[in-house]
């Protein structure tokens, strides 16, 4: 992928997590949908760090790609 594709991606990426993030409500989760919801927060902003910076060359390595 290219820089742009992987800055829109990444993007995307924060903005999930941006749009999840507004449903949380502070503190520690008591619940198990509370719980989930902050997974989705942290594993949204991980894939938009990968993309964005890629730091295992996973995006961007030309033999990985079919």
């Amino acid at each position: 992928m290219e820089l742009r594709q992987r800055l829109i991606a990444g993007s995307i990426w924060i903005g999930v997590a941006a749009v999840i993030a507004t449903t949380l409500e502070p503190g520690i989760p008591a619940s198990i949908g509370a719980a989930m919801r902050l997974f989705v927060v942290v594993m949204s902003l991980f894939l938009a760090a990968v993309y964005v910076f890629d730091p295992w060359k996973v995006v961007t390595d030309p033999f990985r790609q079919g």
